[in-house]
């Protein structure tokens, strides 16, 4: 539970400690006093939103530490799984909001993010504000108080999970679905490419080969005389000799001579070796002016292979590795196709599976919500009865809606606060004062079911004033035998059921405006009390009907 609180520069606050004790805490004081800044304290080292303009006039940081004991197990087990040490069950929460807007948060020295300070603090303590009441007024939160009235989480958790596998089932087939109609329009061009490409048994390569080999057929002619012309130099006519002959002689000479001449030995035999290679090289020329003919036939059709290779480069890439990427391409395609095909069938029948069992599921939590719900309506009644409103009528309305995360349920609170009216939307015809009865009811049966040990009420006793104020303040008494209540009202009945008065109020000098918090007892007590009975002067009266309303609780 909270014991103590530090505030230092925020707002009209410069600096001031409050000790809270066990029980029923009350803060009171004048309007702009400054009760709903500390809230607004509690709330930032807690880890809730705020904002740099929390930061006093002036100050360039403002600091909020709180110290609890007690804390439940819950936060112990998440305070070991942070690595955060802790003695004695106690804690230590330190936030600090610079002007620039940066913070620095701190559990027990270790410093933390704001999320990590906030998944404590919501362990630590639930704040009841102004605005809880109007969550009332939206039906999509009635169900959530209903669950948690029932402790339905197993129930809601084991359909949730059933949802969310559906949900993310029916998202793959969806997709799948547009994925296969997208490719199932273009299948028959795939088909078409694939089958074009393979038929052309494509090599990388191929086209350079092609293309030499064109050249060489569409210029046989011209090779074929000029081979001749050189073979018919080396090797003569009947008229001339050719070079062939003519080094064969040379060679025959030389050889004579080196017998005679030593020196000319060496010459000899190189000429013999050129004679020689000069025959072989007019033998291969022969056999290449041989083999060179001009098939008309052969060059239209390597014209045509040729033409077949230029036109798939047009159309799938401009080389034939580029051909063969395209394919492989398209062929996966329509293996995925054929692959997806059988996925789409997995996957329905998977999708079906879980449809049905969602529906099995959201009706067990329909029909759960639907037996809870007579007994949080009794319970909703006998609180309110007792909170001065004998003749309410307070019951639940089921609809069926779309199927969420939180199952299939429209749920709506109805009330009748009058004999003899039908019960009608909570949200459409509840009063202020109603509102804060029906929420404070609303918390009371679902005291047992919070794991914190500290409950804050914001001012609940809005539009709320004689009898029924009286028994609100018991009643929240009543809520503070079994965890610490802290209370922020401008109700005397409130105000004097508490078992610890905190009095806010404000001064000003030529410096500045200042908020102090003291804890009252006895006799300034009783001042408090009157002063909150009357708004004005306090007379004997008054005082004395301070001190008796004191003296009931």
């Amino acid at each position: 539970m909270l014991k103590s609180l530090r505030i230092e520069n925020i707002a009209v606050i410069e600096k001031c400690n409050i000790d809270f004790s066990n029980g029923f805490n009350v803060l009171t004081g004048e309007t702009g006093a400054g009760k709903s800044i500390v809230i607004d304290s509690i709330n930032a080292v807690t880890g809730q939103r705020t904002s740099k303009e929390l930061v006093r006039t002036g100050a360039s940081k403002a600091t909020v530490s709180a110290y609890f004991t007690d804390i439940p197990l819950k936060v112990a087990h998440l305070l070991s799984e942070y690595g955060i040490s802790y003695e004695d069950n106690e804690l230590f929460l330190l936030r600090t909001i610079s002007a620039d807007g940066k913070n620095v948060c701190k559990i027990n020295g270790a410093t933390v993010s704001v999320g990590v300070l906030r998944e404590i603090g919501d362990n630590l303590l639930n704040i009841h504000g102004q605005h809880d009441n109007q969550a009332l007024l939206k039906p999509e939160n009635h169900c959530y108080f209903l669950d948690m009235f029932g402790n339905h989480n197993k129930v809601l958790n084991d359909y949730s999970d059933c949802y969310n596998r559906f949900k993310a089932v029916r998202k793959r087939l969806k997709t799948l679905i547009a994925d296969l109609e997208d490719k199932s329009n273009k299948i028959e061009l795939y088909k078409f490419q694939k089958n074009e490409i393979e038929k052309a048994d494509l090599s990388v390569g191929e086209l350079d080969l092609l293309l030499k080999k064109r050249e060489v057929l569409r210029n046989s002619e011209k090779i074929k005389e000029t081979l001749f012309s050189a073979y018919s130099f080396l090797t003569g006519d009947d008229e001339t000799a050719g070079a062939a002959a003519l080094v064969a002689q040379s060679a025959q000479n030389a050889a004579l001579t080196a017998n005679l001449y030593k020196d000319v030995a060496k010459s000899a035999e190189r000429l013999e070796a050129v004679s020689a290679e000069l025959t072989d090289i007019s033998d291969e020329l022969r056999a290449a002016i041989d083999n060179i003919s001009f098939d008309p036939k052969e060059l239209a059709e390597l014209e045509q292979r040729i033409d077949l290779i230029l036109t798939l480069q047009k159309k799938y890439g401009g080389s034939e590795e580029k051909i063969l990427e395209y394919f492989d391409f398209v062929s996966n395609i329509l293996n995925d196709i054929s692959v997806s095909d059988e996925l789409l069938s997995e996957l329905e029948a998977e999708c079906e599976k879980l449809e049905d069992e969602l529906i099995l599921k959201a009706k067990a939590l329909s029909d759960l919500r639907k037996k809870t719900g007579a007994d949080f309506s009794k319970k909703i009644c006998d609180v309110l009865k007792y909170l001065e409103m004998p003749n309410v009528v307070f019951s639940i309305n089921f609809n069926e809606g779309i199927y969420t995360v939180n199952g299939c349920d429209e749920v709506e609170f109805y009330i009748s606060a009058n004999k003899g009216i039908e019960a009608k939307p909570l949200s459409k015809i509840a009063s202020g004062g109603e509102l804060s009865r029906i929420m404070l009811a609303i918390k009371s049966i679902l005291s047992v079911k919070y794991d914190v040990d500290t409950l804050i009420f914001d001012e609940i006793d809005t539009g709320i004033s004689g009898i029924a104020a009286d028994k609100v303040g018991r009643q929240i008494k009543t809520l503070s035998n079994d965890r610490q209540i802290i209370c922020v009202t401008h109700l005397a009945q409130i105000a004097a059921a508490a078992d610890n008065h905190l009095l806010i109020s404000k001064s000003s000098d030529s410096s500045g405006t200042y908020t102090n918090v003291t804890v009252i007892d006895n006799d300034d007590r009783i001042k408090e009390i009157a002063r909150i009975m009357s708004g004005s002067s306090i007379t004997e009266n008054l005082y004395q009907s301070a001190k008796e309303m004191i003296e009931n609780h």
